[in-house]
């Protein structure tokens, strides 16, 4: 059975997952480096809880409940008593695997492991903690408490138990689950990824403006946002971490990282969160910034 809910990293991913686990009536332990991160978190999961009460999807006493039943910490020592933790770290292989071997001598020996990665290896991963059989990949999809999919990936190890406990708490949580072997990127990503570096191939080669090819995909292929809008709202840096997980993983000139993507991340313009991407976000209406 699980009750008890650990959630290590506080930023778009991991606090909405303590978000939806909480209004699940689980106890969540959110974890992260930053007090400030942690702050922030908690403001954001007020925020959208309220905007739920707001809309009728949840009661105020509901949401005094969940708000309740989260604590946070700064040290992974916290997690001792959890009967799951969800790595929900930023989308790099050695940072996730650095803190997988910190985590695994805090951990109870029944606790399971999952990773919320949207694209590295659950079998890699996995296999630098000590209990592979009960690790397993969680994909969430962001906004996380909108958005009803999770992605379960099981590694090479991962047993029957685990898939099933993580199937059986996916539900609990409201969403729907869709079961991905364990290759580069899995299914949401293997497909929306090179998608959105296509359209930003598109914006390279000047066949059309940010306006235009969002425009286009919107409306033209019914797409609820344009695929520009879109990486600026998954993350820049994500996106290319994706891609990068993809070229290497598959070496396939196809998902080679088209060059303005790379640029802007150098450039720092990661998009909705650093307030500039392929949209500037700094008025009251994004505007194109090519």
């Amino acid at each position: 059975m699980i009750d008890k809910i650990g959630v290590i990293g506080a930023g778009a991913m991991g606090n909405g997952i303590a978000h939806v686990c909480a209004l699940a009536k689980l106890d969540v332990k959110l974890v992260d480096v930053s007090e400030d991160q942690l702050k922030k978190a908690m403001d954001t999961i007020r925020f959208n809880m309220e905007r739920q009460v707001k809309r009728n999807l949840i009661t105020a006493a509901d949401e005094k409940a969940a708000l309740g039943r989260i604590s946070t910490g700064l040290k992974i020592d916290v997690l001792g008593d959890c009967d799951m933790v969800i790595e929900a770290a930023t989308e790099k292989e050695q940072v996730k695997k650095d803190i997988l071997k910190a985590l695994c001598p805090v951990l109870k020996p029944t606790a399971l492991l999952a990773s919320n990665t949207s694209s590295i290896s659950i079998t890699r991963l996995g296999a630098v903690t000590d209990r592979p059989s009960k690790f397993i990949g969680m994909h969430f999809m962001n906004p996380v408490p909108v958005m009803q999919l999770v992605e379960l990936i099981r590694g090479l190890a991962t047993d029957d138990e685990t898939f099933t406990a993580t199937k059986v708490l996916a539900e609990k949580l409201g969403k729907t689950t869709a079961t991905s072997e364990d290759f580069p990127a899995f299914i949401v990503n293997r497909i929306l990824q090179p998608m959105i570096n296509e359209a930003i191939y598109t914006l390279y080669e000047g066949v059309g403006t940010v306006d235009s090819i969002d425009t286009a995909m919107h409306l033209g292929a019914a797409h609820p946002m344009g695929p520009l809008q879109l990486a600026d709202f998954i993350g820049l840096d994500v996106c290319l971490a994706v891609m990068q997980v993809l070229y290497e993983g598959l070496a396939d000139s196809k998902y080679r990282p088209c060059p303005l993507l790379v640029k802007y991340v150098e450039a720092g313009w990661l998009g909705r969160k650093t307030g500039r991407g392929f949209y500037d976000y700094s008025g009251d209406k994004p505007v194109p910034t090519r």
